[in-house]
């Protein structure tokens, strides 16, 4: 493997599973509220489920991104270009504001809507 700390191997795999989570919660909520509220006929409705469908892209985005980018950068030998290592800590620090937001995004909806 190209350089890849084992802590930092370890965080990108929290993140990954922290995503996972995100969009399964995400994806719940949505379908829950669509089932409770039927079609959105007001604001309200139409703005969160855009919200929770807007944080289950993010968050597959993150996930996609990560996984990709662990990759390429453990297949490089004997090691991977500096601009690839930096993309990868980018990755890891959005992919940490996305769950932060999309965590807090779903809490709120549930809390919202009473889900």
């Amino acid at each position: 493997m190209a350089e890849i700390p084992p802590e930092t191997i370890a965080k990108i795999l929290e993140l990954i599973g922290r995503l996972s989570i995100l969009i399964d919660r995400a994806s719940a909520a949505e379908l829950a509220i669509f089932n409770t509220y039927g079609e959105p006929e007001t604001e309200e409705v139409a703005y969160v489920l855009e919200q929770l469908g807007n944080t289950k892209d993010r968050g597959e985005v993150a996930y996609t991104r990560l996984t990709g980018l662990l990759l390429k950068v453990s297949r490089f030998q004997p090691s991977a270009p500096m601009a690839m290592v930096k993309m990868l800590t980018q990755s890891i620090e959005i992919a940490e504001a996305i769950v932060e937001a999309g965590e807090a995004t779903v809490k709120e909806s549930k809390s919202d809507w009473n889900i």
